[in-house]
């Protein structure tokens, strides 16, 4: 009966085995295509810090990592105030490596903590903090400081915007497509650099009235990238020393 259910199934097409009279040889295994296997999406470059200053900026951050690449810096707030703790998005995910060698290295009186993080923990805080920025965080109702607001109400208009909270990676196009419908050209933007040369998160733009730079401040706290962005009321001789102390 064994016999002949092997027959029933037809002749093998590997052919029989020595003294094994119509034993089915199985086909060996197909060699798996050379790219048979898909590797792991490179993880998120991003670090989390504990510990700055409370008086800390982008640059400050960008000088404690010095000799990596920056892309963004993303202070929290809880409650209005600041934490202490930032995450910082790197160029590369090897970057992070290093980055956690900067681990409870000081930066001014104060030892500064670095931890790992993971891609949803950098986008929870941005929606936190855009949140907040836009009045609607689900969390805490904090009024913003109107004496804050109404000094920029009441600053006298110039032309001239500056620009605070830019990611690193921002570059003109990204500011004139921000404004675009006040139709600004690559001249008018003015992106400052620190002393190692690297964006600041700072910049000024001109205006081509003061008319169209007081109806640019609707923008203030808007979000360009995954950063939302304060805008002051400046002047041209501001301007210039910010441009000068960067060069």
């Amino acid at each position: 009966m064994k016999r002949q259910r092997l027959i029933d199934q037809g002749p093998s097409f590997y052919g029989t085995s020595p003294g094994s009279s119509f034993m089915y040889n199985a086909p060996p295994p197909p060699a798996p295509p050379p790219y048979s296997y898909v590797s792991q999406p490179p993880p998120f470059p991003v670090v989390r810090l504990r510990g700055l200053p409370f008086d800390c900026t982008e640059a400050d951050v960008s000088a404690f990592f010095r000799g990596l690449d920056i892309v963004d810096v993303l202070f929290v707030h809880k409650y209005g105030k600041f934490t202490g703790e930032a995450f910082c998005v790197l160029g590369y995910p090897l970057q992070v490596d290093f980055a956690l060698q900067r681990n409870r290295q000081n930066m001014g009186r104060r030892y500064v903590e670095v931890f790992r993080s993971q891609r949803q923990e950098y986008y929870k805080a941005i929606s936190h903090e855009v949140a907040d920025a836009r009045g609607g965080s689900p969390r805490v109702s904090v009024p913003r400081a109107k004496s804050h607001d109404e000094a920029k109400d009441s600053a006298e208009h110039t032309g001239i915007l500056r620009l605070r909270g830019l990611p690193f990676s921002a570059g003109k196009e990204d500011i004139i497509e921000f404004f675009s419908e006040f139709g600004l050209s690559e001249d008018d933007i003015h992106i400052i650099l620190n002393a190692d040369g690297r964006a600041s998160g700072e910049a000024y733009v001109e205006f081509r009235s003061a008319e169209d730079s007081k109806a640019a401040m609707v923008k203030d706290r808007k979000v360009l990238g995954s950063r939302y962005i304060e805008l002051f009321p400046s002047t041209p001789d501001e301007m210039d020393d910010a441009i000068s102390r960067g060069r």
